[in-house]
């Protein structure tokens, strides 16, 4: 059967590789989305946008990623990732539409010591994580049938500026930098993400959940954001000394959570999804962004 799915946020790392992989799955019909055409700081055009549409399926990939930024932006923050999350799920309740909504790790506090289930206690330290927060409880809260919330962490792409860009650029540019060993998780290749949402359209036990469920997803492993650095230099073959620093060496706007690791078991076995190890993965995407360049 034809469904018809809308993705936000589609110039972002994840709705770009959506469309990259959207023509493996001919019978889905996809509409994509950026700030431009749905604006999620304007919820009176986010409503006018569905007067004449309807979908079977939204994947929002939309956010206010801007960790640091959301300290001082919080009412920004809170309208993109908080009431305009509420909105959508109240147009999804309406219309019988099922909602993906992609979190973050950063509704954790980080003090754990082993890998965070769904059900864990959340008590996020930033602006950024409290506002993410607030838009999961308001999906519960409303609680569009059929819906579901993935958790995500330290999401990459050869799309997009993030931490494997950043890392290439200057370790062409100085002969050494200093990076956070102290703060531990798993990157997320975001076209890992996407392969693993278009597969779990295609698995009806997502259009039979009466209330809203949470998985987590990243990619296998665990590693520092100095570890993460190292191995994108190693795999690039950049001359480039890191030196490990802690995070109170390197101090930012917002609170980061120093344990982030995500248990994915419950996304594993309730979709039979084989998730890549993070040293692979990275490897992949480094891969293609060398080829793009030629």
């Amino acid at each position: 059967m034809n469904k018809s799915i809308l993705v936000t946020g589609s110039t972002g790392q994840l709705g770009s590789e959506i469309q990259v992989l959207a023509s493996l799955y001919p019978n889905y019909t996809f509409t994509f989305v950026d700030r431009n055409s749905f604006d999620l700081s304007n919820l009176c055009k986010m409503e006018d946008f569905f007067d004449d549409k309807t979908f079977d399926i939204i994947i929002n990939c939309a956010a206010y990623t801007a960790v640091d930024k959301a300290e001082d932006e919080k009412d920004l923050a809170n309208t993109i990732n908080n009431r305009s999350v509420s909105l959508l799920a109240k147009i999804a309740k309406n219309k019988g539409i099922s909602l993906i909504h992609i979190s973050t790790d950063y509704v954790f506090d980080g003090t754990n010591h082993k890998p965070y289930k769904e059900d864990d206690a959340v008590n996020p330290q930033s602006v950024y994580g409290q506002s993410k927060l607030a838009g999961e409880r308001a999906i519960q809260e409303i609680n569009p049938k059929n819906s579901i919330i993935i958790r995500t962490s330290w999401v990459y792409s050869s799309f997009g500026n993030n931490f494997v860009k950043t890392m290439l650029r200057l370790g062409k540019e100085k002969d050494e930098l200093g990076v956070i060993f102290d703060q531990i998780g798993t990157p997320t290749y975001a076209r890992d993400l996407a392969d693993a949402l278009l597969r779990m359209l295609s698995d009806e036990c997502l259009m039979f959940n009466e209330n809203v469920e949470i998985y987590h997803f990243s990619n296998e492993g665990v590693c520092s954001w100095y570890d993460f650095a190292k191995t994108i230099f190693e795999l690039s073959s950049i001359e480039c000394k890191v030196n490990p620093i802690e995070t109170s060496q390197y101090p930012t706007p917002a609170k980061r959570p120093h344990y982030s690791l995500l248990n994915k078991s419950k996304i594993k076995n309730n979709f039979n999804i084989e998730i890549p190890y993070w040293k692979d993965s990275i490897s992949d995407c480094i891969t293609k962004i060398f080829n793009d360049k030629c």
